[in-house]
């Protein structure tokens, strides 16, 4: 699968895609600046299953905005500030499908996108795998820790995924319990310093009080 782009990213982030397209074929993770939007176009034939699953990992609320257009620009699927989400669709028609995920409603929060896009079904492990004979206690034995593995494999990525966006989370509380702690702190210590000074008020008060009594 070729997946294209184009949106608003920054050249290092394409560099990232790329590599990311490369090894992992349908899977990237891509970092969406605030105030952007960003597509990917797929060339597919009728009659294809296909899902997406995407995840908002960092940024934000965790949450940003996905559509999906078929070929005739009618709109098979759209959702407005999602944190995660999976949707599954055979195409009606052959062309070109295009998807994009946005984070215009954001001012100032960067994004950073996991998405999975699968087309078609998994080739058979073996050539003969759809013939009418069963298959032997071997090949059975093959094609069940195949399907297996692929579960590790989708559990695996899902969580990392929640590893990542739980480090966020924590890494975000500790900036937010720093802040306030040096909020805290420098406020403590103006209202030391004037307590200091408010009672140095009231003796050189004092002394005035007593200068002039005595003259």
């Amino acid at each position: 699968m070729q997946l294209r782009g184009s949106g608003t990213a920054e050249p290092w982030v394409w560099l990232t895609l790329l590599v990311a397209c490369a090894a992992w074929a349908s899977e990237i993770t891509f970092e969406l600046p605030d105030n952007a939007k960003q597509c990917f176009y797929e060339e597919i034939v009728q009659g294809t299953k296909c899902t997406l699953e995407f995840q908002v990992i960092t940024g934000g609320h965790y949450d940003v905005d996905c559509q999906l257009e078929g070929p005739d620009g009618a709109v098979l699927y759209k959702e407005m500030k999602k944190q995660y989400d999976s949707f599954t669709f055979t195409t009606s028609r052959n062309g070109t499908y295009k998807f994009c995920f946005s984070n215009e409603f954001s001012t100032f929060t960067h994004k950073i996108v996991y998405f999975d896009f699968q087309v078609g079904e998994d080739p058979p492990l073996f050539p003969s795998e759809n013939r009418a004979t069963a298959l032997s206690q071997m090949e059975s034995a093959c094609v069940s820790i195949h399907e297996a593995l692929k579960s590790v494999i989708d559990y695996q990525t899902h969580f990392r995924l929640r590893e990542a966006q739980g480090r966020s989370r924590a890494e975000d509380l500790n900036t937010r319990v720093a802040y306030w702690s040096i909020g805290e702190a420098i406020i403590l210590l103006v209202v030391s310093i004037g307590q200091v000074f408010f009672l140095k008020s009231f003796f050189s008060d004092k002394r005035t009080t007593t200068t002039h009594v005595g003259s």
